[in-house]
């Protein structure tokens, strides 16, 4: 399986897990089965709030789950709209995450739970 985690810089294994999606500098892919690692940039970092395009992002990368502090409702559903499920990082690395969603204890996000905007009263959880 390959879990994606946006990051601010890659640190391996051993990397941040950033507190939102669509300004991630880069992405980093973890796949379970092999335990190997690939760094991408974000393909669409400067983009208007509301206005993120997920798979340019990710530069259309195979994935199977992503792992992210906050997310907006349109980049949620344009992954969940192609099998990605999203879900809410829980500890502060990839590795800790990674242990947390192999053993099932990671919240799935819904679009309730999504980013408001950033400007007075947008409601982010991040």
């Amino acid at each position: 399986m390959k879990i994606c985690f946006p990051v601010e810089k890659d640190e391996g294994i051993n990397s941040t897990v950033y507190n939102h999606f669509g300004s991630a500098p880069a992405f980093i892919i973890v796949d379970s089965d092999t335990n190997s690692m690939v760094t991408i940039n974000n393909c669409d970092q400067h983009h208007a709030h509301g206005a993120c395009n997920p798979m340019k992002a990710l530069d259309n990368q195979k994935i199977d789950a992503l792992v992210v502090g906050g997310i907006g409702t349109g980049a949620l559903v344009g992954l969940n709209r192609t099998g990605i499920r999203v879900y809410r990082s829980q500890a502060a690395t990839i590795q800790e995450n990674s242990a947390m969603f192999k053993n099932g204890t990671l919240t799935e996000l819904t679009p309730d739970q999504c980013c408001g905007g950033h400007g007075s009263g947008g409601g982010c959880a991040h």
